[in-house]
């Protein structure tokens, strides 16, 4: 009976030892994809704000060019019909 109830507990300790092995093992795991997502998000952002400041500057490089080319009509000449 004592020698069924030692081979019980250490079975249970073997276990437990068993899934705490899985446990961090998973934790592990998830910790080091946390990390990549972290590093894939700060890349991602970073190219936002340089797409950001792509399209700022075509905005107003298209700003510029509106203006240059399309006079105010009280620029243009009249035409010579007139």
């Amino acid at each position: 009976m004592i020698m069924s109830l030692t081979m019980t507990q250490t079975n249970d300790t073997t276990q437990l030892n068993q899934r705490l092995d899985n446990l961090e093992t998973r934790l592990a795991f998830q910790d080091d994809v946390i990390d990549q997502l972290n590093h894939e998000i700060s890349v991602h952002q970073q190219k936002i704000k340089d797409l950001n400041e792509q399209l700022h500057l075509i905005g107003q490089k298209v700003r510029d060019m509106n203006t240059s080319v399309v006079g105010r009509d009280e620029d243009e000449t009249p035409p010579p019909h007139y």
